[in-house]
C-alpha cells in the first residue's frame, strides 16, 4: 500500500496524487482538503484507468471518482439541531461553522436550521465560520459572546475547533450558563462528554469510514461488489448515517474515536 499525507494545502495534495498516478496503483483513495481543488487531478487518475474512491469531501464531478464514501452532512446538522432543540426547548443558540463555502458546511447548516424549525422556542442568533482550527474557533466564539451575551447553547461543526470555542466560553466565565455540542467525535471530546462537563454531545458520522473506503477500493480493484448485495459491481455512493453521541451512548462510540 502506498500512502501520502498532507496537512498543508490542496496544491500539495495534487502533487502527491500526480506522483501516485505515475506509480500506477490498482486503486486510489483520496480524502481531499477541498473537493473542488482536487477534481481535475482525480479525473486524470480515472482517465489513466485508476479507480478513485473519494472519501468525505466530494469532488465537483462524478467523472472524478468511481465510488464516494462519506457521511450524511445534512443529517449531521439535523441531528445536532434536534438534540439541542430537545435539550434546550427555549433559548438562544449559536452555530460555529467550519470552512464557509464548502458543500459539507452548507449541508450541515441547512440540516441544523431545518431541525430547529421544530422547536419554535429555540432561536439561532449567531452563525460564523471558524475554519476548523482551535485558534479561529476561540477568536470567533469570543466575538459571538460579545455580540450575543445571552447564549444558552452552541453547536460547533468540528470538535478540534471546538477546543477554541470552549476556551472562549470559559474565558468569558459562561461555562455554567450554556452547553456545547461538537462535531466529529474526537476521543478528547468524548471523554469530556463522559465527564458531564460543558460538552453534552457531539454530532458525527463514524470516522471508521476511512477504513471502509480502503476496503471498498480493494474490492473495486478486484472487480468485486458488496457480498451482501446482488449487484456484481460496487455502488457509486456509500453514505454513513449521522447521529449525536451523548453521555448515554458515549461508551458505545469511544472505541471509534480518534
Amino acid at each position: 500500500m502506498l500512502f501520502a499525507e498532507s496537512n498543508a494545502s490542496s496544491a500539495e495534495q495534487v502533487a502527491q496524487i500526480e506522483t501516485l498516478i505515475s506509480r500506477k496503483p490498482d486503486a486510489l483513495v483520496v480524502l481531499p482538503q477541498e473537493g473542488q481543488a482536487l477534481t481535475a487531478v482525480a479525473i486524470r487518475a480515472m482517465d489513466a484507468g485508476i479507480p478513485v474512491v473519494n472519501l468525505d469531501r466530494i469532488f465537483d464531478s462524478p467523472l472524478a471518482y468511481r465510488t464516494w464514501v462519506g457521511g450524511d452532512n445534512y443529517g449531521m446538522g439535523a441531528a445536532a439541531g434536534d438534540f439541542i432543540g430537545r435539550t434546550l426547548k427555549n433559548g438562544n443558540v449559536a452555530e460555529i461553522q467550519g470552512i464557509s463555502g464548502l458543500q459539507l458546511t452548507r449541508d450541515r447548516s441547512q440540516g441544523f436550521a431545518d431541525a430547529l424549525e421544530a422547536y419554535p422556542g429555540v432561536r439561532l442568533v449567531a452563525k460564523q465560520a471558524a475554519n476548523f482550527t482551535p485558534d479561529t474557533g476561540e477568536r470567533v466564539m469570543s466575538d459571538v459572546l460579545q455580540a450575543q451575551p445571552e447564549l444558552d447553547a452552541v453547536w460547533t461543526h468540528d470538535d478540534d475547533q471546538g477546543v477554541g470555542v470552549e476556551a472562549a466560553i470559559r474565558n468569558a466565565g459562561k461555562q455554567d450558563d450554556m452547553f456545547l455540542v461538537g462535531g466529529g467525535g474526537t476521543k478528547a471530546v468524548m471523554e469530556k462528554i463522559k465527564a458531564e462537563s460543558l460538552w453534552t454531545g457531539t454530532a458525527l458520522y463514524l470516522p471508521s469510514m476511512s477504513g471502509t473506503a480502503v476496503n471498498i477500493a480493494r474490492l473495486i480493484a478486484q472487480g468485486r461488489g458488496l457480498e451482501e448485495t446482488w449487484e456484481p459491481e460496487m455502488p457509486n455512493f456509500i453514505t454513513l448515517r449521522s447521529s449525536v453521541v451523548d453521555k448515554t451512548s458515549v461508551d458505545q462510540y469511544l472505541k471509534f474515536a480518534f
